[in-house]
């Protein structure tokens, strides 16, 4: 089934508790819930946007099916965080559509880096964004992590 028409759009406060639900459906479904997720899903205003970061909706059909952060790491520096769809909507090309525009946003924010971590659980996650150019960082350059889950660590330059 192909992506239905959807929408790209930023983060408004209307959207926290969707916000908070897409994350929490894929978390919960492969792994538990961390401090970090709880802090950042409760209040993504204060640890997300207001450093300097920015979330993406994406809607279809007037319901919001999917999102993805750009967390603010440093100057030119962001990492892709807290990306999401709704299950149901899962497998149609809309999380492609999401990081597309994540990383065209970042461009036009002057980001140099993005950077993920993920799991080698998160297998379909893993092989889109090595097919954005996302490349997987050695050892010696992989950060600390507030996620225990968190066992790939990535990046693309630009």
């Amino acid at each position: 089934m192909f992506a239905p028409d959807i929408e790209i759009r930023s983060f408004q406060s209307e959207d926290s508790p969707v916000f908070r639900l897409l994350n929490e459906a894929w978390i919960t479904k492969y792994f538990s819930l961390e401090n970090e997720d709880r802090l950042t899903l409760g209040n993504p205003e204060e640890r997300i946007l207001k450093p300097g970061g920015h979330i993406f909706m994406a809607i279809a059909n007037n319901k919001c099916i999917g999102c993805c952060a750009l967390i603010l790491l440093g100057p030119g520096l962001f990492e892709v965080a807290k990306m999401a769809v709704a299950e149901e909507h899962q497998g149609r090309g809309i999380g492609r559509k999401m990081l597309e525009y994540t990383i065209a946003q970042a461009k036009a924010l002057g980001a140099r880096t993005l950077f993920l971590g993920s799991n080698t659980r998160l297998r379909e996650a893993i092989h889109l964004y090595e097919s954005a150019g996302f490349r997987h960082l050695p050892p010696e350059r992989v950060p600390s992590s507030p996620y225990d889950r968190a066992n790939v660590f990535m990046e693309l330059r630009f």
